[in-house]
């Protein structure tokens, strides 16, 4: 079984935040995938459910962002799951918008809430990181993920999000490049033919047959003579 999380603030005024795209992510997974409805637990929001055969367990902290591995790790005790059975879904700013990477273990890059969850359970859980872009100045950091994301945002955003659920069976098996090739089929999906009819460009080795040689034009003569044979 996994344990599914998704990174965000608790409350509507944090819905539309860039720091809340994991929260996003689970959302749509649940809505795609049927689960079942968001239970207050393990202080947070959960939604059990099954990829096939494979049962999951989405979990939204609701513990504020510096707090997520409190939440993380009581989910863990009570499901009795390793740090290898956890994926966690967050926003990340060194990744262009619209931009997914999967990764298992590593450090948190200050990211506040994976700081917290390696404070409580250790490096060595999987991550989804979803780029948001960066604002240009680290000063500017904290007021960009805390703020809504732009109109102009939308379109990418959806399809990641969509993207992520499509691969959501693959996270709870554990494969990480089948995950990543489903996000990338509704990210960046295979282009379509041009229209234009192909051309055969083809070179035979077999030479051209020669043209038969034309018969002599007959004279009068030799016309009238046939007609009688």
């Amino acid at each position: 079984m996994k344990l599914i999380v998704g990174l965000g603030n608790p409350g509507p005024k944090y819905a539309g935040h860039r720091h809340n795209i994991g929260f996003m992510a689970l959302d749509r997974m649940a809505q795609d995938h049927g689960f079942g409805p968001w239970k207050g637990k393990h202080q947070g929001s959960i939604s059990e459910g099954r990829f096939g055969s494979d049962r999951a367990v989405l979990l939204k902290p609701e513990t504020f962002m510096n707090n997520s591995g409190q939440s993380v790790q009581a989910a863990m005790r009570f499901y009795k799951l390793d740090p290898s059975d956890v994926v966690v879904l967050h926003d990340e700013i060194d990744l262009a918008p619209g931009k997914v990477k999967h990764k298992i273990g590593g450090g948190h890059a200050g990211h506040n809430g994976l700081r917290s969850i390696h404070a409580h359970i250790g490096p060595e859980y999987g991550r989804v990181r979803l780029g948001v872009g960066h604002p240009g100045h680290k000063d500017r950091v904290p007021s960009y993920v805390l703020h809504d994301f732009a109109k102009a945002d939308e379109a990418w955003l959806d399809d990641v999000l969509r993207g992520v659920s499509d691969g959501a069976p693959w996270l709870a098996v554990g494969d990480g490049a089948k995950f990543m090739n489903a996000v990338g089929m509704r990210v960046s999906p295979p282009r379509s033919g041009t229209g234009q009819k192909s051309r055969n460009t083809a070179v035979s080795n077999t030479p051209p047959a020669k043209a038969a040689p034309e018969a002599p034009e007959k004279s009068p003569l030799q016309k009238l003579m046939d007609r009688f044979r």
